[in-house]
């Protein structure tokens, strides 16, 4: 179906607008990440979908569009899938201290997100300033595994049309539907990954548990710190797990009320050079991890143990 039939259906605004179906959404994302579309529909698409909102059927059709048009990840073991979107504005982006701190539990894990965005220091700048390895295809990113540290991937590596989609907010000034889609990838073969998922504002807590849902997806759940699929390190939020769409409430963790009694110690500063001088200094023992992040890492270990045990070997090999 053309565009300008969906456009019709998600523009009509807030209360006018009704949803598309799984397979439609699927049509219309396919059609914006292959190109087939003019710059002008992508623009009124993407308006549209913000003043409307995904629904649950359509962020399914979105994802499952983009995941097809991602290179191919078999990884031999579950891996976990940080998406880093949205960088630090006030605090330190703490997302390569949680993929190291999982890397020396012996987990395999993976960072996606873009090489740089202005304004805000990004996992990718703090990856580079540590000496992480840096993947642009399947073989790169296992040759990271077997050193047993954390790999980046940016975003038109690991999705091309993707990548483009989500430039789309340098003209129009907004996020869309891409930045949306991105925090809920799961580039991997089916069974073999566990997703951190990330939310800003309350409310999309609920529409990202009937994602999982709906999907049957494994993922830990949580408000991250500033866009990032990391706890604060000064409270702990509550850790939702989802094994296979269920959810776990006894891999979960409940939220610490309030401020924790004893505060990490944290930089001064945020930029990417101080940051990584600060999380060497918490891997090496020099500095204690924050207990939220501790608490994050115990959790996600967990859920992991529990993909394991729900998906023999043979079915993620």
């Amino acid at each position: 179906m053309a565009i300008a039939s969906y456009i019709r259906e998600i523009g009509r605004g807030k209360e006018g607008a009704r949803s598309l179906t799984e397979t439609q959404a699927h049509d219309l994302m396919s059609q914006v990440l292959d190109g087939r579309v003019t710059d002008l529909e992508i623009g009124a698409f993407a308006l549209a979908m913000r003043i409307k909102g995904e629904s649950i059927a359509e962020l399914a059709g979105f994802v499952r569009a983009a995941h097809e048009r991602c290179i191919d990840i078999r990884p031999a073991r579950p891996t976990i899938l940080l998406p880093s979107y949205n960088g630090a504005r006030k605090l330190p982006n703490l997302t390569p201290l949680l993929a190291l701190l999982l890397a020396q539990e012996g987990a395999q894990v993976l960072v996606h997100g873009p090489m740089l965005d202005a304004g805000r220091i990004g996992s990718a700048e703090i990856f580079r300033d540590l000496g992480l390895p840096f993947a642009s295809n399947a073989e790169e990113i296992e040759n990271g595994w077997a050193r047993r540290e954390p790999v980046f991937i940016a975003t038109h590596d690991l999705c091309p049309p993707l990548a483009r989609l989500l430039e789309v907010r340098r003209v129009v000034g907004l996020r869309n539907s891409g930045h949306t889609v991105a925090k809920v990838l799961a580039p991997c073969s089916r069974g073999a990954s566990l997703r951190v998922v990330n939310y800003t504002h309350p409310e999309y807590a609920t529409m990202l548990a009937e994602f999982l849902a709906h999907t049957g997806g494994d993922a830990v759940l949580l408000r991250g710190t500033e866009g990032e699929p990391v706890a604060d390190p000064r409270r702990a939020p509550r850790l939702d797990v989802f094994i296979e769409g269920r959810a776990r409430a006894d891999l979960s963790r409940a939220a610490h009320e309030g401020v924790l009694t004893e505060l990490p110690v944290l930089p001064r500063g945020f930029d990417a050079a101080t940051t990584a001088v600060y999380i060497q200094a918490v891997v090496s023992g020099e500095e204690p991890a924050p207990a939220p992040l501790t608490q994050q890492v115990e959790c996600l270990m967990g859920a992991l143990a529990a993909i394991r045990r729900a998906a023999p070997q043979e079915q993620i090999a």
